[in-house]
């Protein structure tokens, strides 16, 4: 399988999405923390935790949906 991440807009706002073999996995849309990391695996996405992602990979993700974001958000503060 695999699993890709893109930055989606939904109702104005940048979300993460999931997708494994092209198809969006509905979910969380943004990466969440395992209760339990195993091993290198700390954060989750998917419709439970089925995809696992390291701390680095969940940073990056959401460091990249915050900053579109924040574009969003400097657009609307200057029209």
């Amino acid at each position: 399988m695999k699993a890709e991440f893109s930055s989606i807009l939904d109702e104005g706002v940048c979300k993460a999405a999931l997708f494994v073999d092209g198809r969006r996995i509905p979910g969380p849309s943004m990466p969440e923390l395992l209760t339990s990391a195993k091993n290198d695996i700390t954060h989750w996405m998917g419709n439970r935790p089925s995809v696992g992602l390291t701390t680095e990979e969940a940073e990056r993700i959401i460091r990249e949906v915050n900053s579109e974001n924040s574009v969003i958000e400097h657009r609307k503060k200057n029209s």
